[in-house]
Parts: structure tokens; sequence; C-alpha cells
């Protein structure tokens, strides 16, 4: 059974105050798992030390429906973080992403760690104190094929869905490589306005989907989560209203020339696809990765409005084993487990190599400093991959910044993946 804070699963009053921290700042826990009690992570810090988030609340899921905020999850409080992340689809309208009726196996081998430290100065915490201080909800390590650490907080449990946010464009980027292999997209070197019309006559006439995939349209776009004003937090986005939005933008650089993260673009990707493949890209991710691949549970793709089409760029619902499972089918080379392949030969090396307008960036996959690519979305969400030491990392979380945790995240990786690496030897 998955580890958990162990008063997780017991009932709670609705008028007892909310324990945070997943419980562990406020009375004993369950003792970690094996990882837990070895490892240790140095934090590299830029300009200062790192600072633990606000803590997310305890809430027990049956109370969740008392926490659910309005449909505008940018703003919510953490208690409605923690509430409506595993609850999306309540919040916000979805299609159902069905599973298969074989689940694929993923065995526990967990294990103790040798003493680990990731030396690059100012502080030192632990995998424990790394789980609680930055609010998550699941941390979960498999390497081989095998549950080598696994984790829960904040009322989550092995059967917790959770949201992805932007994780959700990398799983795109995988139903780009099935449609190339499936013969509805010629190559990534397709006009954008080749399979959208509706965009004729604007940049869109000389950006290919490579540039999107790269995040470098050269189209203006402001990604700014916490301006009120930038077009992140302004947009309508339902499908033609996105699309009308886009028309009007200006060009301020040439397609692959400057970077420029984009989640309205990915929208736009997603909408390339569903007219290349004339299906709901939560019925192709189902025929093409969720069923053939094993994943054990239904997932949910949230819509950009009522019966419209998925978001490209944004919020699959998933419980983390099958985030996990995702990134070993990515570490396949996108081959189910029968050996057929669902994605070109060489697909995942297209998609992780780095681009010329960022070469931490290839296409809708991030590519961290000490190896790997990752999926990753704003409030902690995360998948990352290291081919070498076979190593998949899924995380759930319910921070309280959407970005700015990126090298906090990336010590945890590496130091996990050191660890897992020392053991190889």
């Amino acid at each position: 059974m998955a580890l958990q804070d162990k008063w997780q699963t017991r009932p709670r009053s609705r008028d007892r105050p909310l324990r945070y921290g997943g419980g562990l700042s406020t009375r004993p826990s369950a003792p970690p798992p094996p990882m837990a009690r070895f490892l240790t992570i140095a934090l590299l810090l830029i300009g200062g030390a790192w600072t633990a988030s606000a803590q997310a609340p305890w809430i027990d899921p049956a109370d969740d429906a008392k926490y659910l905020g309005p449909p505008t999850p940018l703003v919510w409080t953490l208690e409605q973080k923690v509430a409506g992340f595993r609850n999306y689809e309540k919040v916000l309208p979805a299609r159902r992403v069905p599973a298969g009726d074989s689940a694929y196996p993923l065995p526990k081998a967990e294990r103790e760690l040798g003493p680990v430290e990731l030396v690059a100065g100012g502080k030192t915490i632990s995998l424990e104190e790394y789980f609680v201080q930055t609010n998550l909800a699941g941390l979960l390590v498999v390497q081989d094929g095998k549950i080598v650490y696994e984790r829960y907080g904040l009322g989550n449990t092995a059967d917790t869905r959770w949201v992805s946010y932007s994780v959700a464009k990398s799983a795109t980027s995988l139903l780009i490589g099935a449609a190339i292999e499936d013969g509805y997209i010629r190559d990534l070197d397709v006009k954008v306005s080749d399979y959208l019309p509706r965009m004729k006559g604007s940049p869109y006439d000389q950006t290919s989907l490579r540039a999107l995939m790269q995040m470098a349209s050269g189209v203006a776009w402001d990604e700014t989560y916490d301006d009120p004003k930038s077009d992140v937090s302004t947009a309508d986005w339902s499908t033609l209203a996105l699309e009308a939005r886009l028309r009007g933008k200006r060009r301020v650089a040439e397609p692959g020339v400057r970077f420029n993260y984009n989640t309205a673009e990915t929208n736009l990707v997603g909408t390339l696809l569903r007219s290349a493949i004339g299906n709901n890209l939560a019925t192709y991710l189902s025929e093409k990765i969720w069923r053939p691949f094993g994943m054990e549970s239904d997932a949910y793709w949230s819509l950009t409005e009522p019966g419209g089409g998925e978001f490209g760029g944004c919020c699959i619902s998933a419980t983390l084993r099958d985030y996990a499972r995702l990134g070993l089918f990515a570490l396949s080379g996108g081959r189910l487990p029968d050996g057929t392949r669902a994605l070109p030969e060489g697909w995942m090396h297209e998609l992780t190599t780095p681009s010329p307008a960022r070469p931490d960036y290839g296409l809708l996959w991030w590519l961290p400093p000490h190896g790997g690519y990752a999926a990753s979305g704003i409030f902690g969400q995360r998948i990352y991959i290291h081919p070498e030491h076979r190593v998949v990392i899924a995380q759930h979380a319910a921070r309280a910044g959407a970005v700015g945790w990126g090298e906090i995240q990336v010590a945890m990786e590496s130091a996990v993946t050191q660890a897992l690496a020392r053991r190889d030897r």
C-alpha cells in the first residue's frame, strides 16, 4: 500500500480546523519511505535562500465540495486548490479518457539509498521536508518499471485524480507523433493555416507546427499568471474566441527565433490535431495510449467550453501512477507493452532535441540541466524522465505560486536520480 500521512484516512469533522503540510508539521506521521530517511538535498540558490511555500491544508476528500472554488483556478486559495485540483472535472467541463481492462504493472521495489547530498550551497533539506514544504500531494519514483518510492499527502491516495496543467502539453506532443505515424499530419513543418483555414491571413500563415511546439511562433503573447491584465488572464478560452484573439496578434519575431511561453498556441496545436484526426483529443489519447499502454484509471481532459474541444495545452486529470505510466510510455520511445510502435521511430529524440530559441526546451518538453526531460505544469505538476538511468519521477502538488519552483524541483530530481544511479554501480 502506498504511504500516506497516517491520520490522513481518519474521518474529520467539518468543525475541526484544517491540518497543514499534509499533517507533518503538526503531529507525527507514518515513517517516511526508505528513500526519505536517507536522501538529503542541498539546494542551489540564486539571489537568496529558498523559503518554504505557504502550506497547503490536508482536506478529507469527503469534504471537498465545501472548498471548491469558482471556475477561475489561477486565483484559488490553497484550500480551493487542494479540493479543486482533485475534482477539476466538477469545476470545469471535461471529457473522459477511458482506461482499458488491464493495467500496466508497477510492482513495488522500495529500497534504501545510501546518504545523498547535492552540495550546491545555501541550504540543506531532506526529502521529507521537500515533500511538506513544497506542498506535495503525491511523489512517485519508478526505476526499471518498479516503484522505489511512493508517498501521498493533502488527503490524496493512489486512486486520486489530480489536474496536470501544462503536463498536458507534453501529452499533446505525443499525440502529434501518433497522428504523424497514422498519416493524419505530414510532418512538423506544415503551416498552421494549412490545417486551420480560419487562421489564414494572420501571422500563422508563416508559422509551422514545429515553431508552435517550440514556443517560438514569433507572435506576441503575455503569459504572466499573476497579472490580471495579461493575455493568459484575460483570454476567452473557447476555441473560436481564442482563434480570433490570436489572429489579431502582431508578429514580433521570425518563427523559430524567440522563445515565448504561450499556452494559447498549444491550444492551437490541439485544435490543429483535432482538425487533422477528425476526432476529440480525449478519444484519441484513449485509443493510442491510455488503453493500449495500460493506464489503470480513467482520466479527464478539460474542455475549452461545454461540449467543445480539449485544451491542447492544459489540464488532464489523472492518478499519480498513471502520470508515471505516461512517463514510462515516453521512456519506451512510444512503444506499447506488446512492442507495437505508437509513435514514429525517433519521435522522443525529436521532441527532446534543444530548440534554437531556447536550449532547455524542445518540442513541448523541458530539458533540465542534469539530463533527461520533463513535462511540467504550474503549481508543481511534473513528470521527469531520465533515460540513461531508467528513472521516472511523477509529482502532484498544490504550491502557493504558479511558477518559481524550478531550482528546488531540479535539485530533488537530480539528487534522486544520482542516488539511484549509484545503486546501479
